[in-house]
């Protein structure tokens, strides 16, 4: 069985075997090193490439108004250079031997990434490391990118079908930091300085915030090796790794419509509402129930709006999770004098299974589709070291494969039953984005 993550505060420098794996393979290993940063590492013996993640747990959530955008502005500056190297020397490092660098912002975590030849592993490390730890936040990189982030703004306003998502975050939770978009307002962006963004990374990004996580042809003790080479000088201090964010007030659901007029040649909508947080035993149960509702060809929605109807090209449902709540919806692009049959259908449908549940057929391929996905995702390096790092950062526990399929597997119908009459039924948040001015819509 796996251990709880808190369990695991064994005495900075012993490694800890969270998973034995088989013969070599899927070995998950973990050591705390001074200061609190954690190493994780999974053996995949049979590849011969590497993924280095370098997970902080921080995101657009722990913002205040005042610094909104802070958390993806210094994601973009963390590229910039360090003291050991300029932007150039950054990306020039990583593509002269072939390997992908990147990183991405989420609302609970910010991820630094690296995936290259197993050989070339610790000069990733080391690249990622020193732009995490050596960041130089300079004035005119601060406005260099302030630029950029306006035209990726913009660039998610041009685009509807992202738009309507950031909207509907906004619908759903309101001022609270979960309805506000990862990217910031273009007032917010305006306002931040290079103190202030500087003042943010040096609270935030210290050694117990962070997870390194490695995944691939890799020897646990060698990784440790150069992850301590990497954060010489940065480590040394006293602690212990700051504790997963678990647990919260929670949120309510927000009903109401919230319709954004643009003249587009489609009508984009998202109906939803408050899901289940990411350590409810019930996510699994949801997750099956999505699959049925939305997740494929076979899904309900699938059938009913693009098959039979032909009434949308792009139609889904889909589930988020956070610490203390979560969100379930359902997503649907067409032309705009067809968005009240659409929305009808999705609104029978989603009904329906709120009063009914699922049934046999479509429960065994809820869990197939939720099976197959979540296995066939975890075949290559960068998937396998993001499970482990997410799971470090955010997560009580680190569940195997089979823990987690064997969950999957034991959903019943009256599970499905129990958590759509409670997340279903729920008062409905409705966001449209399209070209309707004066028009009403109606929950």
């Amino acid at each position: 069985m796996t251990a709880p993550l808190q369990a695991r505060q064994q005495r900075p420098g012993t490694t800890y075997t969270v998973h034995p794996g088989a013969e070599g393979a899927g070995v998950v290993r973990r050591t705390v090193l001074p200061g609190g940063l954690r190493v994780v590492t999974e053996t995949m013996p049979t590849v011969r490439s590497a993924a280095v993640g370098i997970w902080v747990g921080v995101g657009s959530r722990d913002e205040d108004l005042i610094d909104a955008g802070a958390s993806h502005y210094l994601e973009h500056l963390l590229f910039k250079g360090t003291q050991r190297r300029s932007a150039l020397e950054i990306s020039a490092a990583v593509d002269a031997v072939g390997g992908d660098l990147n990183a991405f912002t989420a609302k609970e975590y910010t991820c630094y990434y690296a995936r290259v030849l197993d050989s070339d592993l610790p000069l990733a490390v080391d690249v990622v490391s020193d732009m995490v730890t050596g960041s130089l936040i300079q004035e005119e990189d601060v406005e260099a990118e302030r630029g950029v982030i306006l035209e990726e703004i913009a660039m998610r306003d041009d685009e509807p079908s992202d738009l309507v998502h950031d909207e509907f975050s906004t619908a759903l939770y309101g001022d609270a930091p979960l309805g506000r978009p990862i990217l910031g307002t273009v007032d917010s962006i305006n306002s931040l300085t290079a103190d202030g963004i500087g003042r943010y990374y040096r609270e935030r990004y210290l050694p117990a915030n962070l997870v390194v996580a490695v995944a691939g042809n890799l020897d646990h003790d060698e990784v440790l090796r150069h992850v301590d080479k990497a954060f010489e000088g940065v480590l040394g201090q006293e602690g212990l790794p700051s504790p997963p964010r678990i647990g919260g007030e929670g949120a309510e659901p927000n009903p109401g419509v919230r319709l954004i007029p643009r003249q587009t040649e489609q009508a984009n909508l998202i109906l939803g509402t408050i899901g289940v947080s990411r350590t409810d035993d019930r996510r699994f149960t949801l997750g099956v129930l999505n699959s049925a509702l939305g997740g494929g060809m076979s899904s309900r929605l699938f059938q009913e709006v693009r098959e039979k109807r032909g009434l949308a090209y792009s139609v889904y449902s889909y589930t988020s999770q956070y610490a203390d709540t979560g969100t379930f919806g359902v997503y649907a692009g067409c032309q705009p004098g067809k968005i009240d049959e659409v929305l009808t259908i999705c609104r029978d449908e989603v009904g329906k299974i709120a009063e009914h549940g699922l049934t046999d057929e479509e429960l065994s391929r809820g869990k197939g589709q939720l099976r197959g996905s979540m296995v066939l995702g975890l075949e290559d390096t960068g998937s396998r070291m993001s499970r482990i790092g997410k799971s470090e950062l955010v997560y009580e526990e680190l569940l195997s494969v089979d823990e987690v399929l064997a969950r999957i597997d034991a959903v019943t119908l009256d599970d499905i039953r129990s958590v759509a009459a409670d997340v279903l039924a729920k008062p409905m948040t409705l966001t449209v984005v399209g070209p309707f001015e004066d028009r009403e819509f109606t929950l």
